[in-house]
């Protein structure tokens, strides 16, 4: 029997290579690095800021109202044809709302902040209880094919680490004919620089980058 044999030939010694103190040390570090870039990468990553001014402002109709008046400034500041709000079904307090959409949510309170009624359309979208942006960004298509609005740049409101995925399903809804942008308002709910020293933070980050993998590598379009 050969000598690195052992067990009747069933098993064969083999030499292999492990770490030392020094290399276990710079593994570590290594990983450490590692760890830092994506705690700090994270949110500007996902928090996109590639604005298209012109053609049309979306505004999602469930971002809070800070989110939208800084849509109300942005709709100012630059020529858009028209401010469009999106949105589902609320899923609280709808009996007790005027309000049965974000959509129409949305677009009242931006007239209360002073924008006017001819320069805002409520584009709401049914329930549903998956895709739900993709699904209002379908919305958003049918209602420009019903306005035989044609193909323009669409500029998207949306708030923090929401933006990178929100501006992908719309590109992947509305088709190669729309230049989609983007634009991310800060959250307030934690702070963006340290994002992991929250539990709220954590679980937006870390949802939203589990969400745009999703949608990047694995959603197929069905509409």
């Amino acid at each position: 029997m050969e000598p690195n044999r052992v067990f009747w030939g069933m098993l064969s010694r083999r030499q292999c290579l492990v770490p030392t103190r020094r290399g276990w040390l710079l593994l570590a570090l290594g990983v450490g690095v590692l760890v830092f870039a994506v705690l700090r990468g994270a949110y500007p990553f996902l928090a996109l800021n590639a604005p298209a001014p012109g053609g049309i402002l979306v505004v999602e109709g469930w971002v809070p109202d800070y989110a939208l008046a800084a849509a109300g400034a942005e709709f100012r500041r630059h020529h858009y044809a028209k401010l469009l709000v999106t949105g589902i079904p609320l899923e609280q307090g709808a009996p007790l709302s005027e309000y049965k959409n974000y959509a129409h949510l949305g677009a009242a309170t931006l007239i209360q902040l002073g924008l006017s009624t001819n320069d805002i359309q409520a584009v709401p979208a049914p329930l549903t209880r998956r895709d739900r942006t993709y699904a209002t960004a379908l919305s958003l298509k049918a209602w420009l094919r019903e306005q035989q609005v044609p193909p323009t740049k669409v500029n998207l409101v949306t708030t923090g680490p929401h933006a990178r995925r929100s501006r992908l399903l719309f590109e992947k809804a509305l088709g190669r004919d729309f230049t989609v942008g983007v634009l991310s308002v800060p959250g307030r709910d934690f702070d963006a620089q340290h994002w992991w020293r929250s539990s709220q933070g954590v679980r937006v980050v870390t949802g939203e980058m589990i969400a745009y993998c999703y949608v990047r590598f694995f959603f197929r379009p069905n509409e």
